[in-house]
């Protein structure tokens, strides 16, 4: 539990190394958000103010900007802290879990929901630095009981893989089934 003994305390400000790139993209983010708001978002004629459609979307941008503007200014009179490119550097590693998955997105209605989730998981054992046979073949048993509790159990509908086309019929009926 933090104890703060005066206002100016609790308040203090604590920087972290890429708060002012952070902060300089997320008020880019806001002015792109308040641009469309208008498109996506719309003002009923004679409906009360906090009941419109496009109120609490207004608000809620409209305090995300003033928000990242203080944040960019607070960033802009701060001293400037090192490791500000290490810090973004590491943002951006980051991002290739999400080009991974988007990878995987693409892959499934090739190969179907089975094969390509065995694939991805394989793979990101692999890339990950895991190795082993046993880590492997656990990673591809992982994978197959996933496919088994969302296709069959929980019955979440997944496209069937192109290449399941190419299987004998009754074997093509039983795969887009169940895998």
């Amino acid at each position: 539990m933090m104890n703060a003994r005066t206002l100016q305390d609790l308040f203090k400000r604590y920087r972290r190394p890429g708060d002012l790139v952070f902060s300089v993209f997320f008020l880019l983010f806001c002015v792109f958000m308040l641009s469309n708001l208008e498109d996506q978002t719309t003002w009923v004629k004679g409906g009360k103010l906090m009941a419109q459609p496009a109120f609490w979307p207004y608000l809620s941008v409209i305090s995300m900007a003033v928000f990242a503007t203080l944040h960019l200014i607070s960033g802009l009179v701060s001293p400037v802290i090192a490791g500000r490119w290490t810090e973004v550097a590491f943002w951006l590693r980051s991002i290739e879990y999400a080009v991974w998955f988007l990878a995987y997105v693409l892959i499934v209605p090739i190969l179907g929901y089975l094969p390509g989730t065995i694939l991805f998981t394989i793979i990101l054992c692999l890339r990950l630095g895991y190795r082993q046979r046993r880590t492997l073949i656990n990673a591809a048993l992982f994978a197959i009981v996933v496919v088994v509790l969302f296709k069959s159990m929980l019955q979440v509908k997944v496209p069937g893989g192109q290449i399941y086309e190419y299987l004998p019929t009754t074997l093509r009926s039983f795969m887009l089934t169940y895998f």
